[in-house]
C-alpha cells in the first residue's frame, strides 16, 4: 500500500509546484522517496516470481526523479505530481517493453505497460513481430484474462496511422495493429484502494495479466531482421 502522507504530499505539490514550496517541504519529500522506493521493491519482488526476466532488475532502476525535464515543454512546472514505477528486464537503458504503475492521488492511477512511442528501429522490430506472428498476438489479446483486465490495447489520439506503414499491405490481417505507434495496455487502479491492503494484490494481478503481451513485444525487440534471437 501507499502511505497517506505520500498522497497528501503529491496533492499539495500539484497546487504548489515551485521550488520555494518544495524546499520548505524537503523533509516530507525525503519520506515520500523512502515510501516510493519501498513500494517499488515490494512490487518488483512479487513480479520476479511471475516473470524471471526481471531477476537482474533492481528497484532503483524502476523509479524516476521527481524533477521534470522542461526544456522542450510549454509547461515549466519543475516537479512531477505523480509516481511511476517501470519494471524492465535489466534496466531502462535496455529498450525493452516494461510493466508500469502510475500513481496519482486524485483518481488517475493505472497499471499496465508495454512500449510507448518506440523509436523507429524498435517500432520496426515490433511491427515485424506482429506481421510474422500475428496468430500469437491474437491469442494473447483474445485470452479471457487479458480481456477481463484490459479489454484491448490502448489507442491514444495521434498514436495510430491512418494508412498502412511503409512495406505493409492494407489487406494484412494484422493491419490495425501494424498501424499503431504505441503498444500499451492499461487498467485503472481505484483511488480508494491505494492506501489499503487490497492495493498490492490488485497491482500484481493486473500486471501478471500483461506478461504474455510483454513477452511478445520483447521477443520482437530482441530478434534480428530474420526473426532470430
Amino acid at each position: 500500500m501507499i502511505d497517506q502522507a505520500t498522497l497528501d504530499f503529491l496533492r499539495e505539490l500539484k497546487v504548489n509546484n515551485n521550488k520555494e514550496w518544495f524546499d520548505k517541504n524537503r523533509k516530507r519529500y525525503d519520506a515520500v522517496k523512502a515510501d516510493y522506493l519501498s513500494l517499488a521493491e515490494t512490487i518488483l519482488d512479487s513480479m520476479k516470481k511471475v516473470d524471471p526476466m526481471l531477476e537482474m532488475t533492481s528497484a532503483k532502476d524502476c523509479i524516476f526523479r521527481i524533477n521534470r525535464d522542461v526544456r522542450f515543454s510549454a509547461d515549466k512546472s519543475p516537479y512531477k505530481t505523480n509516481l511511476g514505477i517501470a519494471l524492465h528486464a535489466g534496466n531502462k537503458k535496455f529498450n525493452l517493453a516494461a510493466y508500469y504503475l502510475h500513481i496519482e492521488p486524485d483518481g488517475s492511477s493505472f497499471a499496465g505497460g508495454g512500449m510507448w512511442m518506440p523509436e523507429a528501429p524498435l517500432l520496426a522490430s515490433i511491427r515485424r513481430e506482429i506481421h510474422n506472428f500475428y496468430p500469437d498476438l491474437r491469442a494473447i489479446l483474445d485470452d479471457p484474462g487479458f480481456i477481463k483486465t484490459y479489454g484491448t490495447l490502448d489507442v491514444e489520439e495521434g498514436q495510430k496511422l491512418t494508412r498502412p506503414p511503409k512495406g505493409y499491405d492494407e489487406n494484412d490481417p494484422a493491419i490495425e495493429y501494424l498501424k499503431l505507434k504505441s503498444f500499451t495496455a492499461s487498467a485503472t487502479v481505484p483511488a480508494e484502494i491505494l492506501t489499503t491492503d487490497k492495493f498490492l494484490p490488485f497491482v500484481i494481478k493486473t500486471l501478471t495479466a500483461l506478461k504474455p503481451f510483454i513477452g511478445f513485444l520483447n521477443r520482437g525487440l530482441r530478434s534480428d531482421a530474420e526473426g532470430g534471437l
